[in-house]
């Protein structure tokens, strides 16, 4: 089914768009529910039945404890920025200071759930888009923090992980996708974890992100998760 939904181009135009003054300029761009699945074995089960693929550090990131579902349904208004309209002007830019400016102009961190919902409920994503979920990193086994994005490469819908470190230089044209206090998937009690069952199974193919550091700089990643953490509490006060 989903081969018959990716041939849509991108509309993503070069001109540069003016920098946001505030949040509160910036219109919805899509509106997803969530909440909608009892654990993450049945939130992957649907990804497979409908064919979108999962990255293999995005697969990770479902499986981890830290990856967590509402237990409330409810809607959740999405806002897509670019790095651009959030001011910036170098070819790259480090996460951190994506997630900062964000903060500033009132926008907020979404859940990691956004990612995999988001993905069954956007089957007409152009061919080349690539949206980055502003959320806070999840470790892999391995201890590397990796945020999601929701992409249409050409060879089919899928989740990716990418790099989630806070010092992760990403392109200037690059889009996020964030929520706004009030009217957001705002960090909540409603959040819980739920691990996929003993032998669920997980489509998984191999991501279209960069590679990651070696072993050598887990202690180092390890503390760069906390500052992104941290930084991601800030966001959600």
């Amino acid at each position: 089914m989903h081969n018959q939904l990716t041939l849509k181009k991108s509309p993503l135009s070069s001109a540069r768009r003016a920098p946001i003054r505030s949040a509160v300029d910036v219109p919805v761009w899509k509106t997803i529910a969530i909440g909608t699945f009892a654990d993450v074995s049945a939130l992957t089960n649907a990804l497979n039945a409908v064919g979108c693929g999962i990255g293999d550090s995005a697969g990770e990131i479902l499986a981890r404890p830290a990856f967590s579902l509402s237990v409330t349904k409810r809607s959740v208004d999405l806002f897509a920025v670019s790095v651009t309209e959030l001011g910036f002007q170098a070819d790259t830019v480090s996460l951190s200071n994506i997630y900062a400016r964000a903060q500033q102009l009132g926008f907020g961190l979404a859940t990691a759930e956004i990612a995999p919902q988001l993905r069954l409920q956007y089957f007409d994503q152009p061919v080349g888009e690539f949206l980055t979920v502003g959320m806070a990193p999840i470790q892999t086994w391995k201890g590397e923090p990796v945020i999601l994005t929701v992409a249409n490469g050409g060879a089919g819908l899928i989740v990716i992980g990418q790099d989630g470190n806070p010092d992760a230089q990403v392109p200037v044209t690059s889009r996020f996708l964030f929520v706004r206090p009030g009217s957001s998937d705002w960090p909540d009690e409603a959040a819980v974890t739920h691990p996929p069952s003993a032998g669920a199974s997980v489509l998984v193919r191999g991501d279209q992100s960069a590679s990651a550091p070696n072993s050598s700089g887990r202690g180092k990643r390890r503390a760069d998760g906390s500052k992104l953490r941290s930084l991601a509490r800030a966001l959600a006060d």
